[in-house]
Protein backbone atom coordinates (compact mmCIF):
# COMPACT_ATOMS: atom_id res chain seq x y z
CA UNK A 1 0.00 0.00 0.00
CA UNK A 2 1.33 3.43 -0.94
CA UNK A 3 2.33 5.65 1.91
CA UNK A 4 -0.46 8.05 2.84
CA UNK A 5 0.61 11.36 4.34
CA UNK A 6 -1.19 12.24 7.55
CA UNK A 7 -4.33 14.23 7.12
CA UNK A 8 -3.74 17.95 7.55
CA UNK A 9 -6.13 20.09 9.57
CA UNK A 10 -8.11 22.70 7.68
CA UNK A 11 -6.02 25.77 6.88
CA UNK A 12 -8.34 28.38 8.35
CA UNK A 13 -8.60 26.91 11.89
CA UNK A 14 -4.83 26.36 11.92
CA UNK A 15 -4.25 29.99 11.03
CA UNK A 16 -6.74 31.07 13.66
CA UNK A 17 -4.88 29.13 16.37
CA UNK A 18 -1.61 30.55 15.13
CA UNK A 19 -2.88 34.09 15.67
CA UNK A 20 -2.69 33.66 19.44
CA UNK A 21 0.56 31.71 19.81
CA UNK A 22 3.03 33.91 21.78
CA UNK A 23 6.25 34.73 19.98
CA UNK A 24 8.13 33.26 22.95
CA UNK A 25 6.69 29.83 22.10
CA UNK A 26 7.60 30.27 18.44
CA UNK A 27 11.15 31.33 19.30
CA UNK A 28 11.70 28.38 21.64
CA UNK A 29 10.34 25.94 19.06
CA UNK A 30 12.87 27.23 16.55
CA UNK A 31 15.66 26.30 18.96
CA UNK A 32 17.26 28.33 21.71
CA UNK A 33 20.95 28.05 22.59
CA UNK A 34 23.55 29.64 24.84
CA UNK A 35 24.44 32.16 22.13
CA UNK A 36 20.83 33.36 22.04
CA UNK A 37 20.75 33.58 25.83
CA UNK A 38 23.93 35.66 25.88
CA UNK A 39 22.57 38.17 23.36
CA UNK A 40 19.21 38.35 25.13
CA UNK A 41 20.84 38.83 28.54
CA UNK A 42 22.96 41.74 27.29
CA UNK A 43 19.94 43.35 25.64
CA UNK A 44 17.76 42.79 28.72
CA UNK A 45 20.36 44.37 31.00
CA UNK A 46 20.78 47.35 28.66
CA UNK A 47 17.03 48.02 28.53
CA UNK A 48 16.68 47.58 32.31
CA UNK A 49 19.34 50.26 32.87
CA UNK A 50 17.39 52.61 30.58
CA UNK A 51 14.05 51.73 32.16
CA UNK A 52 15.08 52.14 35.81
CA UNK A 53 15.06 55.96 36.03
CA UNK A 54 12.37 56.23 33.37
CA UNK A 55 9.85 54.07 35.23
CA UNK A 56 10.23 56.15 38.41
CA UNK A 57 10.06 59.44 36.52
CA UNK A 58 6.88 58.44 34.65
CA UNK A 59 5.21 57.35 37.89
CA UNK A 60 6.01 60.65 39.60
CA UNK A 61 4.77 62.62 36.57
CA UNK A 62 1.56 60.58 36.69
CA UNK A 63 0.83 61.84 40.19
CA UNK A 64 1.79 58.73 42.13
CA UNK A 65 4.87 57.29 43.87
CA UNK A 66 8.02 56.12 42.04
CA UNK A 67 7.82 52.48 43.12
CA UNK A 68 4.54 52.06 41.22
CA UNK A 69 6.41 52.70 38.00
CA UNK A 70 8.91 50.01 38.94
CA UNK A 71 6.12 47.55 39.81
CA UNK A 72 4.59 48.21 36.38
CA UNK A 73 7.87 47.74 34.52
CA UNK A 74 8.55 44.44 36.30
CA UNK A 75 5.09 42.84 36.18
CA UNK A 76 3.78 44.20 32.88
CA UNK A 77 7.19 43.96 31.24
CA UNK A 78 7.39 40.24 32.08
CA UNK A 79 3.83 39.44 30.93
CA UNK A 80 4.07 41.39 27.66
CA UNK A 81 7.29 39.60 26.67
CA UNK A 82 6.10 36.17 27.82
CA UNK A 83 2.67 36.23 26.15
CA UNK A 84 2.96 38.91 23.46
CA UNK A 85 2.85 38.65 19.69
CA UNK A 86 6.05 40.62 19.08
CA UNK A 87 9.51 39.10 19.35
CA UNK A 88 11.17 42.30 20.61
CA UNK A 89 8.45 44.25 22.43
CA UNK A 90 9.39 45.85 25.76
CA UNK A 91 6.43 46.77 27.93
CA UNK A 92 5.95 49.05 30.90
CA UNK A 93 4.74 52.55 31.82
CA UNK A 94 4.95 55.09 28.98
CA UNK A 95 4.61 58.82 28.51
CA UNK A 96 1.30 58.44 26.67
CA UNK A 97 -0.39 57.47 29.93
CA UNK A 98 0.94 60.30 32.07
CA UNK A 99 -1.95 62.66 31.32
CA UNK A 100 -4.62 59.98 31.61
CA UNK A 101 -3.28 58.56 34.88
CA UNK A 102 -2.76 61.99 36.44
CA UNK A 103 -6.34 63.02 35.67
CA UNK A 104 -7.88 59.74 36.87
CA UNK A 105 -5.97 59.87 40.16
CA UNK A 106 -6.91 63.53 40.59
CA UNK A 107 -10.64 62.80 40.08
CA UNK A 108 -11.07 59.28 41.45
CA UNK A 109 -7.99 58.51 43.56
CA UNK A 110 -5.51 55.70 43.05
CA UNK A 111 -8.15 53.03 43.67
CA UNK A 112 -10.12 54.52 40.79
CA UNK A 113 -7.06 54.15 38.57
CA UNK A 114 -6.72 50.47 39.54
CA UNK A 115 -10.37 49.79 38.67
CA UNK A 116 -10.04 51.61 35.33
CA UNK A 117 -6.85 49.66 34.54
CA UNK A 118 -8.55 46.34 35.34
CA UNK A 119 -11.48 47.28 33.10
CA UNK A 120 -9.05 48.30 30.35
CA UNK A 121 -7.30 44.95 30.73
CA UNK A 122 -10.53 43.08 30.06
CA UNK A 123 -11.29 45.39 27.12
CA UNK A 124 -7.89 44.64 25.59
CA UNK A 125 -8.47 40.93 26.04
CA UNK A 126 -11.77 41.31 24.21
CA UNK A 127 -10.14 43.41 21.46
CA UNK A 128 -7.59 40.66 20.88
CA UNK A 129 -9.97 37.68 21.06
CA UNK A 130 -12.41 39.45 18.71
CA UNK A 131 -9.46 40.12 16.37
CA UNK A 132 -9.70 43.90 16.45
CA UNK A 133 -5.91 44.11 16.18
CA UNK A 134 -6.18 44.42 12.42
CA UNK A 135 -8.40 47.49 12.73
CA UNK A 136 -7.21 49.35 15.83
CA UNK A 137 -4.11 50.38 13.88
CA UNK A 138 -6.24 52.42 11.49
CA UNK A 139 -6.65 55.45 13.74
CA UNK A 140 -5.85 58.41 11.43
CA UNK A 141 -2.31 59.75 11.64
CA UNK A 142 -3.38 63.36 12.36
CA UNK A 143 -5.26 62.10 15.43
CA UNK A 144 -2.29 60.03 16.67
CA UNK A 145 0.19 62.86 16.09
CA UNK A 146 -2.15 65.46 17.55
CA UNK A 147 -2.74 63.72 20.86
CA UNK A 148 0.88 62.53 21.09
CA UNK A 149 2.18 66.09 20.65
CA UNK A 150 -0.44 67.32 23.12
CA UNK A 151 0.68 64.75 25.68
CA UNK A 152 4.29 65.90 25.17
CA UNK A 153 3.31 69.49 25.97
CA UNK A 154 1.45 68.39 29.10
CA UNK A 155 4.35 66.21 30.30
CA UNK A 156 6.71 69.15 29.92
CA UNK A 157 4.26 71.43 31.70
CA UNK A 158 3.94 69.02 34.62
CA UNK A 159 7.73 69.02 35.14
CA UNK A 160 8.26 72.78 35.38
CA UNK A 161 7.75 72.68 39.16
CA UNK A 162 10.63 70.24 39.68
CA UNK A 163 12.82 71.78 36.97
CA UNK A 164 12.67 75.15 38.76
CA UNK A 165 12.38 73.76 42.27
CA UNK A 166 9.13 75.67 42.89
CA UNK A 167 7.41 75.22 46.24
CA UNK A 168 3.92 74.09 45.25
CA UNK A 169 2.18 71.64 47.57
CA UNK A 170 -0.33 70.23 45.07
CA UNK A 171 0.09 70.77 41.36
CA UNK A 172 -3.22 71.35 39.51
CA UNK A 173 -4.18 68.77 36.91
CA UNK A 174 -5.10 71.00 33.97
CA UNK A 175 -2.66 72.94 31.81
CA UNK A 176 -3.85 76.51 32.37
CA UNK A 177 -4.11 76.16 36.15
CA UNK A 178 -0.61 74.65 36.25
CA UNK A 179 0.88 77.71 34.60
CA UNK A 180 -1.15 79.99 36.81
CA UNK A 181 0.38 78.21 39.82
CA UNK A 182 3.87 78.51 38.35
CA UNK A 183 3.53 82.24 37.79
CA UNK A 184 2.14 82.71 41.29
CA UNK A 185 5.13 80.92 42.86
CA UNK A 186 8.02 82.23 40.78
CA UNK A 187 9.51 83.79 43.90
CA UNK A 188 10.28 80.28 45.21
CA UNK A 189 12.60 79.31 42.32
CA UNK A 190 15.51 77.15 43.53
CA UNK A 191 18.78 77.84 41.61
CA UNK A 192 20.24 74.53 42.83
CA UNK A 193 17.36 72.59 41.25
CA UNK A 194 17.83 74.48 37.99
CA UNK A 195 21.55 73.65 38.02
CA UNK A 196 20.97 69.95 38.72
CA UNK A 197 18.32 69.75 35.99
CA UNK A 198 20.57 71.60 33.54
CA UNK A 199 23.50 69.26 34.22
CA UNK A 200 21.32 66.19 33.75
CA UNK A 201 19.86 67.55 30.51
CA UNK A 202 23.29 68.45 29.15
CA UNK A 203 24.67 65.00 29.90
CA UNK A 204 21.70 63.17 28.34
CA UNK A 205 21.77 65.31 25.19
CA UNK A 206 25.57 65.14 24.90
CA UNK A 207 25.72 61.39 25.36
CA UNK A 208 22.92 60.87 22.87
CA UNK A 209 24.93 62.79 20.28
CA UNK A 210 28.47 61.57 20.94
CA UNK A 211 27.98 58.27 22.79
CA UNK A 212 24.55 57.03 21.70
CA UNK A 213 25.17 53.50 23.00
CA UNK A 214 25.77 54.68 26.54
CA UNK A 215 22.78 54.75 28.97
CA UNK A 216 22.34 58.51 28.96
CA UNK A 217 19.32 58.59 31.28
CA UNK A 218 21.06 56.59 34.00
CA UNK A 219 24.37 58.45 33.70
CA UNK A 220 22.63 61.83 33.82
CA UNK A 221 20.58 60.90 36.89
CA UNK A 222 23.59 59.36 38.62
CA UNK A 223 25.77 62.44 37.95
CA UNK A 224 23.08 64.81 39.20
CA UNK A 225 22.55 62.74 42.33
CA UNK A 226 26.28 62.58 43.15
CA UNK A 227 26.67 66.33 42.64
CA UNK A 228 23.72 67.10 44.90
CA UNK A 229 25.06 64.80 47.62
CA UNK A 230 28.68 65.96 47.37
CA UNK A 231 27.80 69.65 47.39
CA UNK A 232 24.98 69.30 49.91
CA UNK A 233 22.60 71.15 47.58
CA UNK A 234 19.17 71.99 48.99
CA UNK A 235 17.07 70.16 46.41
CA UNK A 236 13.97 68.01 46.82
CA UNK A 237 14.59 64.27 46.42
CA UNK A 238 12.54 61.11 46.07
CA UNK A 239 13.03 60.47 49.78
CA UNK A 240 12.04 63.95 50.94
CA UNK A 241 8.77 63.85 48.97
CA UNK A 242 7.81 60.17 48.93
CA UNK A 243 9.81 58.53 51.71
CA UNK A 244 11.43 55.13 51.32
CA UNK A 245 11.02 52.86 48.30
CA UNK A 246 10.10 49.21 48.98
CA UNK A 247 12.65 46.68 47.81
CA UNK A 248 10.12 43.91 47.04
CA UNK A 249 6.94 43.54 45.04
CA UNK A 250 3.75 43.94 47.07
CA UNK A 251 1.25 41.15 47.63
CA UNK A 252 -1.49 41.06 45.00
CA UNK A 253 -4.70 42.79 46.03
CA UNK A 254 -7.86 44.21 44.48
CA UNK A 255 -9.60 47.54 45.13
CA UNK A 256 -13.23 47.71 46.19
CA UNK A 257 -15.32 47.54 43.02
CA UNK A 258 -18.92 48.76 42.75
CA UNK A 259 -21.26 49.09 39.78
CA UNK A 260 -21.36 52.85 40.26
CA UNK A 261 -17.58 53.15 40.09
CA UNK A 262 -17.51 50.94 37.00
CA UNK A 263 -20.07 53.21 35.32
CA UNK A 264 -18.18 56.39 36.21
CA UNK A 265 -14.79 55.00 35.19
CA UNK A 266 -15.90 53.39 31.92
CA UNK A 267 -14.79 56.28 29.65
CA UNK A 268 -11.38 56.41 31.35
CA UNK A 269 -10.99 52.64 31.02
CA UNK A 270 -11.80 52.84 27.32
CA UNK A 271 -9.19 55.58 26.88
CA UNK A 272 -6.56 53.43 28.61
CA UNK A 273 -7.46 50.42 26.46
CA UNK A 274 -7.43 52.42 23.23
CA UNK A 275 -4.11 54.07 24.05
CA UNK A 276 -2.54 50.79 25.13
CA UNK A 277 -3.74 49.06 21.98
CA UNK A 278 -2.60 51.80 19.60
CA UNK A 279 0.81 52.38 21.19
CA UNK A 280 1.61 48.68 21.58
CA UNK A 281 0.80 47.95 17.93
CA UNK A 282 2.71 51.02 16.76
CA UNK A 283 5.69 49.84 18.79
CA UNK A 284 5.40 46.35 17.31
CA UNK A 285 5.25 47.83 13.81
CA UNK A 286 8.40 49.86 14.50
CA UNK A 287 10.11 46.66 15.64
CA UNK A 288 8.96 44.91 12.47
CA UNK A 289 10.43 47.71 10.36
CA UNK A 290 13.78 47.46 12.17
CA UNK A 291 14.06 43.67 12.00
CA UNK A 292 12.02 42.48 9.02
CA UNK A 293 9.88 40.31 11.32
CA UNK A 294 6.09 40.30 11.61
CA UNK A 295 4.15 40.58 14.84
CA UNK A 296 0.81 38.99 15.72
CA UNK A 297 -1.41 41.93 16.51
CA UNK A 298 -4.27 40.07 18.19
CA UNK A 299 -1.91 38.03 20.35
CA UNK A 300 -0.21 41.30 21.33
CA UNK A 301 -3.53 42.81 22.42
CA UNK A 302 -4.28 39.75 24.56
CA UNK A 303 -0.87 40.11 26.21
CA UNK A 304 -1.50 43.82 26.81
CA UNK A 305 -4.78 42.92 28.51
CA UNK A 306 -3.09 40.37 30.75
CA UNK A 307 -0.29 42.84 31.53
CA UNK A 308 -2.69 45.56 32.63
CA UNK A 309 -4.60 43.12 34.80
CA UNK A 310 -1.34 41.97 36.37
CA UNK A 311 -0.06 45.50 36.86
CA UNK A 312 -3.25 46.57 38.63
CA UNK A 313 -3.17 43.44 40.78
CA UNK A 314 0.31 44.35 42.07
CA UNK A 315 -0.32 48.06 42.56
CA UNK A 316 1.12 49.33 39.28
CA UNK A 317 0.03 51.65 36.47
CA UNK A 318 -1.41 51.13 33.00
CA UNK A 319 1.16 49.59 30.67
CA UNK A 320 1.78 49.22 26.98
CA UNK A 321 4.59 48.63 24.51
CA UNK A 322 7.33 51.26 24.80
CA UNK A 323 8.67 52.29 21.39
CA UNK A 324 11.99 53.74 22.59
CA UNK A 325 12.78 50.83 24.91
CA UNK A 326 11.79 48.33 22.22
CA UNK A 327 14.15 50.01 19.75
CA UNK A 328 16.90 49.95 22.40
CA UNK A 329 16.28 46.24 22.89
CA UNK A 330 16.74 45.58 19.18
CA UNK A 331 19.88 47.70 18.90
CA UNK A 332 21.36 45.91 21.92
CA UNK A 333 21.17 42.60 20.03
CA UNK A 334 18.01 40.93 21.37
CA UNK A 335 16.97 37.77 19.54
CA UNK A 336 13.83 36.56 21.31
CA UNK A 337 11.24 37.66 23.91
CA UNK A 338 13.55 36.22 26.56
CA UNK A 339 15.33 39.61 26.45
CA UNK A 340 12.15 41.33 27.63
CA UNK A 341 11.64 38.78 30.37
CA UNK A 342 15.23 39.26 31.56
CA UNK A 343 14.74 43.04 31.45
CA UNK A 344 11.92 42.62 33.98
CA UNK A 345 14.10 40.33 36.10
CA UNK A 346 17.02 42.78 36.11
CA UNK A 347 14.69 45.61 37.13
CA UNK A 348 13.49 43.52 40.06
CA UNK A 349 17.11 42.91 41.11
CA UNK A 350 17.87 46.63 40.84
CA UNK A 351 14.85 47.40 43.00
CA UNK A 352 15.94 44.87 45.65
CA UNK A 353 19.55 46.07 45.70
CA UNK A 354 19.22 49.81 45.10
CA UNK A 355 15.96 50.80 46.83
CA UNK A 356 17.77 52.32 49.87
CA UNK A 357 19.86 54.51 47.54
CA UNK A 358 17.05 55.71 45.25
CA UNK A 359 15.73 58.06 47.92
CA UNK A 360 18.71 60.38 47.27
CA UNK A 361 17.81 60.98 43.60
CA UNK A 362 16.84 64.67 43.09
CA UNK A 363 13.45 65.19 41.52
CA UNK A 364 15.07 67.74 39.21
CA UNK A 365 17.06 64.88 37.63
CA UNK A 366 13.91 62.89 36.90
CA UNK A 367 12.22 66.04 35.57
CA UNK A 368 15.10 66.42 33.12
CA UNK A 369 14.60 62.83 31.99
CA UNK A 370 10.94 63.56 31.29
CA UNK A 371 11.78 66.72 29.36
CA UNK A 372 13.72 64.49 26.94
CA UNK A 373 10.80 62.04 26.86
CA UNK A 374 8.41 64.89 26.07
CA UNK A 375 10.64 66.18 23.27
CA UNK A 376 10.90 62.71 21.73
CA UNK A 377 7.12 62.28 21.94
CA UNK A 378 6.39 65.63 20.34
CA UNK A 379 7.53 64.44 16.90
CA UNK A 380 8.06 68.02 15.75
CA UNK A 381 9.10 67.04 12.23
CA UNK A 382 6.04 64.83 11.74
CA UNK A 383 3.83 67.64 13.07
CA UNK A 384 5.36 70.07 10.58
CA UNK A 385 4.96 67.54 7.78
CA UNK A 386 1.26 67.06 8.54
CA UNK A 387 0.75 70.82 8.51
CA UNK A 388 1.37 70.55 4.73
CA UNK A 389 -1.49 68.03 4.37
CA UNK A 390 -4.96 68.91 3.06
CA UNK A 391 -6.90 71.46 5.12
CA UNK A 392 -9.20 68.88 6.68
CA UNK A 393 -6.27 66.86 8.02
CA UNK A 394 -4.69 70.03 9.42
CA UNK A 395 -7.92 70.84 11.22
CA UNK A 396 -8.04 67.34 12.75
CA UNK A 397 -4.40 67.60 13.82
CA UNK A 398 -4.72 71.02 15.46
CA UNK A 399 -8.09 70.30 17.04
CA UNK A 400 -6.87 67.02 18.55
CA UNK A 401 -3.71 68.75 19.80
CA UNK A 402 -5.62 71.67 21.29
CA UNK A 403 -8.25 69.53 22.99
CA UNK A 404 -5.56 67.25 24.44
CA UNK A 405 -3.74 70.19 26.02
CA UNK A 406 -6.69 72.35 27.06
CA UNK A 407 -9.57 69.96 27.71
CA UNK A 408 -9.11 66.20 28.04
CA UNK A 409 -7.41 63.38 26.18
CA UNK A 410 -10.59 61.30 26.01
CA UNK A 411 -12.51 64.16 24.41
CA UNK A 412 -9.60 64.86 22.05
CA UNK A 413 -9.47 61.28 20.75
CA UNK A 414 -13.24 61.03 20.37
CA UNK A 415 -13.58 64.35 18.55
CA UNK A 416 -10.50 63.69 16.41
CA UNK A 417 -11.67 60.26 15.26
CA UNK A 418 -15.23 61.42 14.59
CA UNK A 419 -14.07 64.48 12.64
CA UNK A 420 -11.56 62.39 10.66
CA UNK A 421 -14.31 59.88 9.85
CA UNK A 422 -16.64 62.67 8.67
CA UNK A 423 -13.91 64.13 6.46
CA UNK A 424 -13.23 60.67 5.03
CA UNK A 425 -16.92 60.19 4.22
CA UNK A 426 -17.11 63.60 2.57
CA UNK A 427 -14.07 62.80 0.43
CA UNK A 428 -15.46 59.40 -0.52
CA UNK A 429 -18.78 61.00 -1.45
CA UNK A 430 -16.98 63.58 -3.59
CA UNK A 431 -15.09 60.75 -5.31
CA UNK A 432 -18.35 59.16 -6.53
CA UNK A 433 -19.02 59.96 -10.21
CA UNK A 434 -22.48 59.72 -11.70
CA UNK A 435 -22.52 60.03 -15.49
CA UNK A 436 -25.59 59.98 -17.68
CA UNK A 437 -26.83 60.57 -21.16
CA UNK A 438 -26.97 58.65 -24.40
CA UNK A 439 -24.01 56.33 -24.84
CA UNK A 440 -22.04 57.64 -21.82
CA UNK A 441 -18.75 55.92 -22.52
CA UNK A 442 -15.94 58.34 -21.54
CA UNK A 443 -12.35 57.21 -21.55
CA UNK A 444 -10.30 56.88 -18.36
CA UNK A 445 -7.92 59.68 -17.47
CA UNK A 446 -5.02 57.58 -18.67
CA UNK A 447 -6.59 57.22 -22.11
CA UNK A 448 -7.42 53.53 -21.77
CA UNK A 449 -11.01 52.47 -22.29
CA UNK A 450 -12.56 49.98 -19.93
CA UNK A 451 -13.70 46.63 -21.20
CA UNK A 452 -17.34 47.64 -21.44
CA UNK A 453 -16.66 50.73 -23.49
CA UNK A 454 -15.79 48.63 -26.54
CA UNK A 455 -19.55 48.43 -27.13
CA UNK A 456 -20.11 51.64 -29.08
CA UNK A 457 -23.45 50.68 -30.68
CA UNK A 458 -26.03 53.40 -30.92
CA UNK A 459 -28.63 52.89 -28.27
CA UNK A 460 -32.10 51.95 -29.48
CA UNK A 461 -34.78 54.62 -29.10
CA UNK A 462 -36.34 54.59 -25.66
CA UNK A 463 -33.17 53.38 -23.88
CA UNK A 464 -31.28 55.53 -21.38
CA UNK A 465 -27.95 54.78 -19.68
CA UNK A 466 -26.42 55.91 -16.41
CA UNK A 467 -23.04 54.99 -14.96
CA UNK A 468 -21.90 55.21 -11.33
CA UNK A 469 -18.25 55.14 -10.26
CA UNK A 470 -17.20 54.78 -6.63
CA UNK A 471 -18.64 53.34 -3.41
CA UNK A 472 -22.37 53.83 -3.09
CA UNK A 473 -22.70 54.55 0.63
CA UNK A 474 -24.82 56.88 2.75
CA UNK A 475 -22.55 59.85 2.08
CA UNK A 476 -23.23 59.67 -1.67
CA UNK A 477 -26.93 58.78 -1.66
CA UNK A 478 -28.10 62.39 -1.68
CA UNK A 479 -26.10 63.08 -4.84
CA UNK A 480 -27.39 59.89 -6.46
CA UNK A 481 -31.02 60.67 -5.58
CA UNK A 482 -30.77 64.18 -7.04
CA UNK A 483 -29.09 63.03 -10.27
CA UNK A 484 -31.45 60.12 -10.90
CA UNK A 485 -34.47 62.32 -10.24
CA UNK A 486 -33.15 65.07 -12.50
CA UNK A 487 -32.50 62.70 -15.42
CA UNK A 488 -36.03 61.33 -15.31
CA UNK A 489 -37.38 64.89 -15.26
CA UNK A 490 -35.01 65.92 -18.09
CA UNK A 491 -36.11 63.04 -20.28
CA UNK A 492 -39.70 64.10 -19.84
CA UNK A 493 -41.11 60.89 -21.25
CA UNK A 494 -40.27 57.80 -19.24
CA UNK A 495 -37.76 55.60 -21.11
CA UNK A 496 -38.78 52.06 -21.91
CA UNK A 497 -35.47 50.69 -20.60
CA UNK A 498 -32.96 52.17 -18.20
CA UNK A 499 -29.44 50.67 -18.08
CA UNK A 500 -27.65 51.37 -14.81
CA UNK A 501 -23.96 50.57 -15.10
CA UNK A 502 -22.48 49.48 -11.74
CA UNK A 503 -19.24 47.85 -12.78
CA UNK A 504 -17.18 50.49 -10.96
CA UNK A 505 -19.19 50.37 -7.74
CA UNK A 506 -17.01 48.24 -5.40
CA UNK A 507 -19.34 48.39 -2.39
CA UNK A 508 -22.78 49.44 -1.34
CA UNK A 509 -24.32 49.92 2.09
CA UNK A 510 -27.90 49.90 3.38
CA UNK A 511 -28.43 53.57 2.53
CA UNK A 512 -27.17 53.07 -1.00
CA UNK A 513 -29.37 50.01 -1.44
CA UNK A 514 -32.36 51.97 -0.14
CA UNK A 515 -31.73 54.75 -2.66
CA UNK A 516 -31.55 52.22 -5.49
CA UNK A 517 -34.72 50.58 -4.25
CA UNK A 518 -36.58 53.91 -4.37
CA UNK A 519 -35.28 54.48 -7.90
CA UNK A 520 -36.41 50.99 -8.97
CA UNK A 521 -39.86 51.59 -7.49
CA UNK A 522 -40.19 54.86 -9.38
CA UNK A 523 -39.15 53.20 -12.65
CA UNK A 524 -41.55 50.33 -11.98
CA UNK A 525 -44.44 52.73 -11.41
CA UNK A 526 -43.70 54.39 -14.76
CA UNK A 527 -43.38 51.09 -16.60
CA UNK A 528 -39.61 51.39 -17.16
CA UNK A 529 -37.52 48.23 -17.21
CA UNK A 530 -34.19 48.55 -15.37
CA UNK A 531 -31.09 46.58 -16.35
CA UNK A 532 -28.21 46.50 -13.86
CA UNK A 533 -24.91 46.06 -15.70
CA UNK A 534 -21.65 44.66 -14.26
CA UNK A 535 -22.86 44.19 -10.68
CA UNK A 536 -19.85 43.41 -8.43
CA UNK A 537 -19.87 40.65 -5.75
CA UNK A 538 -20.33 42.82 -2.64
CA UNK A 539 -23.15 44.99 -4.06
CA UNK A 540 -24.77 41.86 -5.52
CA UNK A 541 -24.73 40.15 -2.12
CA UNK A 542 -26.17 43.19 -0.29
CA UNK A 543 -28.87 43.81 -2.89
CA UNK A 544 -29.87 40.13 -2.90
CA UNK A 545 -29.98 40.02 0.89
CA UNK A 546 -32.19 43.14 0.95
CA UNK A 547 -34.51 41.77 -1.74
CA UNK A 548 -33.71 44.20 -4.58
CA UNK A 549 -32.75 41.59 -7.19
CA UNK A 550 -35.31 38.88 -6.46
CA UNK A 551 -37.14 37.60 -9.47
CA UNK A 552 -40.68 38.75 -10.16
CA UNK A 553 -42.59 41.46 -11.97
CA UNK A 554 -40.73 44.74 -11.88
CA UNK A 555 -37.46 43.29 -10.60
CA UNK A 556 -34.35 44.62 -12.37
CA UNK A 557 -32.65 42.50 -14.99
CA UNK A 558 -28.96 41.66 -14.52
CA UNK A 559 -26.33 41.78 -17.25
CA UNK A 560 -22.68 40.78 -16.81
CA UNK A 561 -21.41 43.81 -18.80
CA UNK A 562 -22.52 46.79 -20.81
CA UNK A 563 -22.44 44.99 -24.16
CA UNK A 564 -24.81 42.32 -22.82
CA UNK A 565 -27.06 45.00 -21.32
CA UNK A 566 -27.37 46.77 -24.69
CA UNK A 567 -28.08 43.45 -26.40
CA UNK A 568 -30.80 42.66 -23.85
CA UNK A 569 -32.28 46.12 -24.35
CA UNK A 570 -32.37 45.62 -28.15
CA UNK A 571 -34.14 42.30 -27.72
CA UNK A 572 -36.74 43.82 -25.40
CA UNK A 573 -37.35 46.80 -27.71
CA UNK A 574 -37.73 44.46 -30.70
CA UNK A 575 -40.19 42.24 -28.84
CA UNK A 576 -42.16 45.29 -27.88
Amino acid sequence: MAHQPPAQPPAAPHRNRHLFVPKLVTALREGYGLGDLRHDAIAGLTVAIVALPLAMALAIASGTTPERGLFTAVIAGFIISAFGGSRFQIGGPTGAFVVVVFNIIDRHGYDGLLIATIMAGFMLLAFGLLRFGTYIKYVPQPVVTGFTAGIAVIIFSSQVRDLLGLEIDKLPADFLHQWSAYLSNLATVNPAAIGIAGLTLALIIGLKRWRPRWPGFLIGVLAGTLLALAAGLPVETIGSRFGTIPNMLPSPSLPEVTLERIRVLLPDAFTIALLAGIESLLSAMVADGMTGRRHRSNCELVAQGLANLGSALFGGLPATGAIARTATNIRAGARTPVAGILHAGFLLLFMIALAPLMIYVPLACLAAVLVIVAWNMSEVERFRHLMKAPRGDRVVLLLTFGLTVMVDLTVAIQVGIVLAAILFMVRMAEAVEIQGGVNPLPQHDDGDEDEDSNAREDLPPGVEVFQIRGPLFFGATGQLTDVLASVLERIGVSPKIFILRLRHVPMIDASGADTLENFLKRCRSQGTIVILSGLQPQPAEIMTRMGLTHGGTGAPLLAPDYRSAVATARTLITQD
